[in-house]
């Protein structure tokens, strides 16, 4: 992974000392509130509903164990003792005290993480898939042009104040891990003629107004990936409105210009820019390119984890959803669940941070990966380490063998903590968890994932869950909207609305019903939900929803 260099550090330094002087004027009265709030929001921290709250970047999603221990400091020192992943695979802390963030900082910056750019209109952390460098199903490792795409991006002069925020996502497997269809832009590595290239998607994003990003390059040359993102951002800056800022996305940009004219634009605006670059972002990505080498694998038999398979149902069943096929066959990619049932999805404590880099240090490669579903990821791990890996997890309550089942919830803070949220999402995450681990339905219900958003800014992305889950304020009720059919994969697509809201006591028994249909109408236990909901549309679905003779029988 990266490291840092003089430049970096300095750069850091001189950064985190005038956020320092910047608290300070604003604690001493000599800054308003909203005066500060576009030099926090640079630096970012946000203004949360009970507090401040620090979002930390963790680009692309890579940390070392070092990093993650700092991680736990910050927790146990600042805050309440626990941290929380998320989507954007960064780590917010929703408890800090203004005049401690700038220590907060200074420790982050110890360790070469910080969180510039983690808010404001500008380019925000880049994000990739979280097995990147592992999997066996990936054309190449995505992380070096996220480095790149990282120091290219960072107080970048030109798009420092873009209308609204930009997010972009890599991926180097056709399988995409990274939702680059629901991003502003979205980057997916292929090969055409034996030469590595991009497919550049534009114009994806969910929020108020969901879109799926459409082509605007089947294939890009790796040399010329930052001309065309500097034609692309600067054709959107220069286009996008400012009128609006719910129209200010460059999906609405795109939708109102039309793709094509979209496209005639930035491809006239990267004949100028490509020919203002003349070779030092390759030799940059050269050079970053040796910071992500394959780590030293090492060898021998995996008799011991195929004797724990035989033998254990326990571990069996960890294995079986929390494994992920690595490149290479006597090492596998491990899956970490935060999804513990009754558990605030993607919260960890100190504690469990600590015990996940000592695995990583001792087990993994010194390597761990957050993932866009809120989960922590050991992308190298010797197949006989593991019987001893799961025995540790299942110390420190990170042993649930969950991932990508129904309690494998993505959720957003919701109105327990965010300002903009209009109603709760971790309770309800927590309650359908809760209610089939009751059921002991979970491994027959089979791969499913379920995205809950406490309002229409869809930070729980329930527009490409295969049940999406929105919460709304209805004349001061909270009010849970379902959507069915999302999905985020290569062929993403947008799920449809089933009809009218659930008040809060009654979206676990929805959940219910749509579950039971499920199970009722499927061809056999190898028909995925979103398989069977393709096969008969919604219809079916809709009935076990709202009709009244399903909703008493499920009573």
């Amino acid at each position: 992974m990266y490291s840092y260099s003089d430049f970096d550090r300095a750069f850091l330094a001189e950064r985190n000392a005038q956020f320092r002087a910047q608290v300070d004027r604003r604690l001493k009265g000599h800054l308003t509130e909203d005066e500060f709030k576009p030099l926090r929001l640079m630096n970012g921290v946000y203004l949360q509903l009970h507090a401040y709250m620090l979002r930390v970047a963790i680009p692309y999603g890579t940390l070392n164990a070092a990093q993650m221990r700092q991680l736990a400091l910050l927790a146990e020192k600042w805050d309440k003792g626990y941290g929380h992943f998320t989507t954007r695979q960064n780590i917010q802390y929703n408890w800090p005290k203004l005049p401690d963030i700038p220590d907060m900082l200074d420790a982050l910056a110890e360790v070469g993480l910080h969180a510039i750019q983690t808010s404001g209109n500008t380019i925000r952390n880049t994000t990739a898939d979280h097995f990147a460098g592992a999997a066996a199903d990936e054309i190449a490792d995505p992380r070096p042009l996220a480095e790149l795409i990282r120091q290219w991006s960072t107080d970048h002069p030109e798009f420092q104040f873009l209308g609204r925020k930009f997010k972009i996502a890599i991926t180097g497997s056709p399988n995409d891990r990274a939702v680059t269809a629901a991003h502003d832009v979205g980057l997916r590595i292929v090969e055409k003629d034996g030469e590595l290239g991009l497919q550049v998607l534009v114009g994806g994003g969910l929020g108020r107004t969901p879109m799926i990003g459409q082509v605007l390059r089947d294939f890009l040359p790796r040399a010329d990936l930052l001309p065309y993102l500097e034609a692309v951002l600067s054709t959107y800056n220069l286009l996008g409105r400012r009128d609006n800022k719910y129209k200010a996305r460059i999906k609405i940009t795109v939708h109102e210009t039309g793709i094509e004219e979209i496209r005639r634009l930035v491809e006239a605006r990267f004949v100028e820019t490509r020919a203002e670059f003349s070779g030092e972002d390759q030799a940059l990505l050269a050079q970053i390119e040796t910071h992500f080498a394959p780590p030293a694998f090492r060898g021998g038999n995996t008799e011991t984890y195929e004797t724990a398979y035989a033998a254990d149902p326990v571990f069996r069943a960890w294995a079986d959803t929390n494994l992920a096929a690595h490149r290479r066959d006597d090492h596998a990619v491990v899956s970490i669940s935060l999804k513990t049932p009754g558990q605030t999805p993607g919260d960890a404590t100190a504690a469990q941070m600590r015990a996940m880099a000592d695995l990583a240090e001792h087990s993994g490669y010194d390597e761990l990966r957050i993932s866009h579903e809120q989960n922590v990821i050991l992308p190298h791990v010797h197949k006989s380490d593991l019987p001893r890996l799961h025995a540790t997890l299942k110390a420190h309550g990170l042993a649930t063998a969950n991932i990508g089942l129904i309690s494998d919830i993505i959720a957003c803070p919701g109105m327990d903590y965010c300002a903009l949220a209009t109603a709760r999402s971790i309770p309800i995450a927590q309650e359908i968890a809760t209610r089939f681990e009751e059921l002991k339905l979970e491994h027959e219900i089979g791969p499913l994932k379920i995205k809950i958003s406490g309002c229409i800014n869809a930070c729980g992305h329930h527009h490409v869950g295969h049940i999406g889950i929105l919460g709304l304020d209805r004349a001061g009720v909270e009010n849970y909207q379902i959507t069915l059919g999302g999905d985020a994969g290569p062929d993403a697509v947008i799920g449809s609305r089933t009809g009218p809201g659930f008040p809060a006591d009654e979206i676990v028994p929805a959940i219910e019903r749509l579950i039971r249909a499920y199970l009722d109408l499927r061809e056999d236990p190898e028909e995925s939900f979103l398989a069977t909901y393709r096969r008969l549309g919604d219809a079916p679905f809709k009935s076990a929803l709202y009709d009244e003779g399903a909703r008493t029988k499920a009573a």
